[in-house]
């Protein structure tokens, strides 16, 4: 959360039964967001994107849902 609050602790101020409940109203910012990715591991952060390898068979199947 925003405030460096950890969702389960909000969840239990709320009174919520369920984490889910919580976050329906809980939305991360992009700096929310940012913060957690400078946190993960050097080499994950500087890793290249994997490769994209067309499989017509894959999207026929996506196309299908």
């Amino acid at each position: 959360m925003a405030a460096g609050v950890d969702v389960t602790v909000i969840r239990s101020w709320l009174g919520h039964a369920h984490l889910d409940t919580t976050n329906r109203y809980a939305q991360a910012t992009l700096e929310t967001k940012r913060a957690a990715l400078e946190q993960l591991a050097p080499d994950v952060r500087s890793a290249p994107p994997p490769r994209w390898n067309q499989d017509d068979a894959l999207l026929t199947w996506l196309e299908s849902l």
